[in-house]
């Protein structure tokens, strides 16, 4: 086992409090059909779908009303308020700078990508600012990589109108853009092994993996049975050869990109070139998941998140739960897609997060988790 696994097996076993605890029970298909409320009407500009109503909480346990003091104490040193006055829906640092260089990130909202230094006096400096030309576009979220043979920094946004750009903070523009989705992108999301493979999970109800490098489109994931409503977030395992994806249908699913077919279609995408070819690239359609389940949560599936061989996924329950496919003492258990069967490890509780599209995120060792919240 990795040390992720043993320190969530321990936190089981220990029913150890952390600074997100527990609460939320699983459930089947009764309320799927009711998923989708005005999920294929265009949005709002400035803000997302309603949230669906929530249902009667479970019970109190014991000693809910206990003020617990987290283990890790943090303090709010500085802030930074965009003059859109928009939402700000999505936040990505780049974790390919060298030791010793400046912590950058990039932020997302309204037609705006801005990206800041944070200096280590608490400071936020602000390196440069895009705005696209489309003053409808509302940018959702936004992912670093780097060209592979010069080393440059690259951020690829997406969002409401389905456009994904690649931007050159070096060139200051846009290099590039890919148009497949033709409706809005929720997620995007960087091989961890080979930084030219870019995933985007979108509201068409599927998951696509684009070769930025030769710009094609390498695999569509979905169809027969792939997601039934819109695709709200997806995360490729630390060795790249699973991706987990969730989204409006309460179901959460694994793919496999280590198949036979999938492998060549990535090594073929290297080599394609349109101009000595009279047909497009041959994509490759995966309408099958390897592993999908709807028993974890009860609502749209907003976030979710590989943790070592477990997965981390939340919805506007104010809950994120831990679990692996199959029974927890077989971490070698083979991904079915007729078998639904889950180990819930531990549940999460936290306050003031019942809205959809408000996520979390894990620091590069896994070691922290971060969430959201509506502010009070």
């Amino acid at each position: 086992m990795s040390d992720s696994e043993d320190n969530v097996l321990n936190l089981c076993t220990k029913k150890a409090r952390m600074s997100l605890v527990a609460n939320a029970d699983g459930s089947g298909d009764d309320q799927d059909d009711k998923s989708s409320t005005a999920s294929t009407i265009m949005e709002d500009a400035s803000s997302r779908s309603d949230t669906p109503t929530q249902g009667v909480g479970g019970r109190r346990g014991r000693g809910r009303n206990k003020k617990w003091r987290t283990k890790l104490q943090f303090k709010c040193t500085n802030f930074v308020k965009e003059d859109h006055g928009q939402p700000i829906f999505g936040i990505d640092v780049n974790k390919n700078t060298k030791d010793g260089e400046p912590i950058v990130f990039a932020s997302v909202g309204h037609n705006r990508v801005t990206i800041y230094e944070l200096q280590e006096n608490g400071k936020i400096k602000l390196l440069q600012a895009y705005a696209d030309p489309c003053a409808d576009e509302n940018f959702y979220c936004c992912a670093w990589s780097f060209d592979d043979v010069t080393g440059q920094p690259l951020v690829a946004v997406a969002g409401l109108r389905g456009i994904i750009r690649i931007l050159s903070p070096i060139a200051l523009c846009c290099v590039k853009h890919f148009v497949g989705h033709g409706i809005a992108v929720n997620e995007l999301k960087f091989h961890p092994k080979d930084p030219n493979m870019l995933l985007s999970a979108s509201k068409d109800h599927t998951i696509r993996l684009w070769n930025i490098k030769t710009d094609v489109c390498v695999v569509k994931f979905g169809g027969v049975d792939g997601h039934r409503d819109e695709v709200l977030s997806a995360d490729f395992n630390i060795t790249g050869n699973l991706i987990t994806t969730c989204g409006m249908d309460h179901s959460l699913k694994i793919w496999k990109t280590d198949t036979e077919t999938i492998q060549a279609a990535m090594k073929d995408s290297y080599t394609y070139n349109p101009a000595n070819s009279n047909r497009p690239f041959p994509t490759v359609a995966q309408h099958f998941p390897d592993f999908s389940t709807r028993d974890i949560h009860r609502n749209y599936v907003d976030c979710v998140r590989w943790f070592g061989n477990f997965i981390l996924s939340k919805s506007c329950e104010n809950c994120i739960i831990c679990w692996k496919p199959g029974p927890l003492a077989d971490m070698n258990y083979p991904l079915r897609l007729s078998d639904s069967n889950v180990s819930i490890l531990h549940r999460f509780d936290y306050k003031d997060c019942d809205i959809w599209y408000m996520r979390f995120g894990l620091d590069f060792w896994q070691k922290v988790g971060v969430h959201c919240r509506r502010y009070q």
